[in-house]
């Protein structure tokens, strides 16, 4: 079976009520296609607009080395770009002006090889938004009504669940129970398709180390098997995942993918306050 690519304290679990509506300051529509938030960029130095996924399970924000040579870029200092189960190079290039809808999107991108990974969707990838979009700032994913929005955002409606939300220069992740064992971290990545992938073995408690870079941009076959899967007070049952056997990125425990979070109507995540969002549960899910 092929899956598609994913990219991109205390544990306690909150109920916050309602103080004030939120506010939006900007917003964007994407597309949910193949289990992945695509968006159209746009950028000056292209007639047409690129196709992006907005990934917070990459740790910055990456445009395809073929899109960036195409469209004239310059790339500059080369890095090596931690991806699941190997390594590749990267490029970082000029700043680049970059905008989806009105909202501005992050000025610094890595220039890696996309090409994989366009292949195995049905449409050709240019870029990832990542996790550098997030920092900061308190974003948005409408599933419903496929809009992302920036928010000035107070405190969670009285329906919604709020989870703790590490904020590592490495990429974000939640605290999550599987299977009836202990909270462990996970990647909060919307560049993963699939409900979840779980390392079964002990995770040491790693940190990020530098600046590193670290994206899922590789196919792999891994094993699958169903889980019950515990978001805060929220239980779900029979979840399709994949079982790794060591650790994807250092001090997770694996992947928490869109396949999970769009069964949500709404997620913020609230990087500014350190918290993910969860809204009311889909009818249709």
């Amino acid at each position: 079976m092929r899956l598609c690519p994913w990219f991109v304290s205390v544990f306690v679990a909150a109920l916050f009520q309602v103080q004030a509506a939120p506010t939006t300051l900007a917003e964007f529509p994407f597309q949910f296609r193949e289990g992945l938030i695509w968006v159209e960029v746009i950028v000056p130095q292209s007639e047409k607009p690129l196709n992006f996924l907005l990934d917070t399970g990459a740790g910055c924000s990456v445009i395809n080395l073929t899109t960036a040579k195409r469209i004239g870029l310059k790339l500059g200092r080369e890095v090596t770009v931690h991806s699941v189960r190997s390594m590749l190079p990267g490029y970082w290039q000029e700043r680049l002006s970059a905008k989806a809808g009105d909202v501005e999107l992050p000025r610094e991108y890595l220039a890696v090889d996309l090409e994989k990974l366009s292949s195995s969707c049905e449409r050709p990838v240019d870029g990832l938004i990542g996790a550098d979009f997030f920092r900061g700032r308190t974003v948005q994913i409408d599933f419903d009504a496929a809009r992302v929005r920036v928010l000035k955002l107070t405190k969670a409606a009285k329906d919604a669940q709020a989870l703790p939300l590490d904020v590592r220069t490495c990429g974000m992740r939640v605290p999550i129970s599987v299977n009836g064992h202990k909270r462990q971290w996970v990647r909060l990545d919307t560049g993963c398709a699939t409900p979840l992938q779980w390392v079964t073995s002990d995770v040491r408690p790693e940190q990020c180390i530098g600046r590193r870079m670290a994206i899922g941009l590789t196919e792999v076959s891994i094993p699958q098997t169903e889980t019950a899967v515990v978001l805060g007070d929220r239980s779900f049952e029979k979840v399709a995942t994949g079982l790794h056997d060591e650790a994807i990125f250092p001090g997770e425990a694996g992947l928490l993918g869109n396949g999970l979070l769009s069964r949500f109507s709404i997620i913020t995540v609230d990087a500014k306050a350190g918290r993910l969002i969860l809204g009311t549960r889909r009818s249709a899910q």
